[in-house]
């Protein structure tokens, strides 16, 4: 780290807050040298280099720690965090969307077999609740970091061998290719929710911590393929989306 060369900028008495000036030469950094996953320089260098003291420099990392440009890692030291996902609610897989922001995508599977589904989405399928679909609980993520969890269920009618390919990719892909049932259309609900004790370690978060929650029924023309709750974490998954106004009311 010793030889990172830390933007030339000098830190005053005046107006703006020693914390917040030093809070803008991080975010500098981040923009300009550092990439996600790179640490940031030590607190006693800062100090050092920028004249200011030990509360100064932890109120300014803090504050871009709680705005998603850093994060702490036990033991280890603080990071540049990846940069957020931005979704346009647009119809696209995640692998797509990570693959359009030059992330690389993968995922963990946390449980994967063939079980009788929840009841919302055995309505959506107009399946009877007896009959076993197929489940695939995965772990994303991006630049092998956490980015949020999908819980879907697919209609064992359309895709009764699913669990036999490569469920590590996209879904969707092999939806498309192997069972000719490519997603054209879905519904999507979104809510907010709290990380409880079995999800926050999955995503690295505190338990408690706000999550952005995503419930979709997807459709491959006039059959129903797929439905699958997910929650993603609020720091590396925005949403972003264009509205008009109806001028007909």
């Amino acid at each position: 780290m010793s030889s990172l060369e830390l933007p030339a900028r000098e830190i005053s008495d005046g107006p703006t807050p020693k914390h917040a000036q030093l809070h803008d030469i991080l975010e500098e950094l981040c923009n300009t040298t550092l990439k996600p996953g790179d640490i940031l320089p030590g607190e006693r260098l800062l100090e050092e280099t920028y004249g200011v003291s030990r509360i100064t420099v932890r109120r300014a990392i803090g504050d871009l720690v709680a705005a998603g440009r850093l994060r702490r890692v036990r033991g280890k030291g603080t990071f540049v965090a990846p940069n957020p996902l931005v979704s346009r609610l647009h119809l696209a897989s995640f692998s797509d969307e990570m693959s359009a922001q030059d992330v690389v995508a993968s995922s963990k599977i946390l449980n994967s077999g063939r079980a009788s589904a929840p009841e919302a989405a055995t309505h959506f399928f107009g399946a009877p609740a007896t009959e076993e679909q197929i489940h695939l609980r995965r772990l994303r993520l991006g630049d092998g970091e956490p980015y949020s969890i999908d819980d879907g269920w697919y209609n064992s009618a359309f895709a009764p061998s699913l669990l036999e390919n490569d469920t590590y990719n996209s879904v969707y892909s092999i939806l498309d290719k192997t069972f000719g049932v490519p997603i054209t259309d879905a519904d999507q609900t979104v809510s907010a929710i709290a990380a409880n004790e079995e999800i926050a370690p999955l995503l690295d978060v505190p338990v408690g911590s706000p999550l952005l929650h995503i419930v979709r029924c997807s459709r491959s023309g006039d059959k129903p393929v797929e439905w699958c709750s997910s929650v993603y974490r609020t720091d590396r998954y925005h949403l972003n989306t264009r509205v008009s106004r109806d001028t007909s009311i």
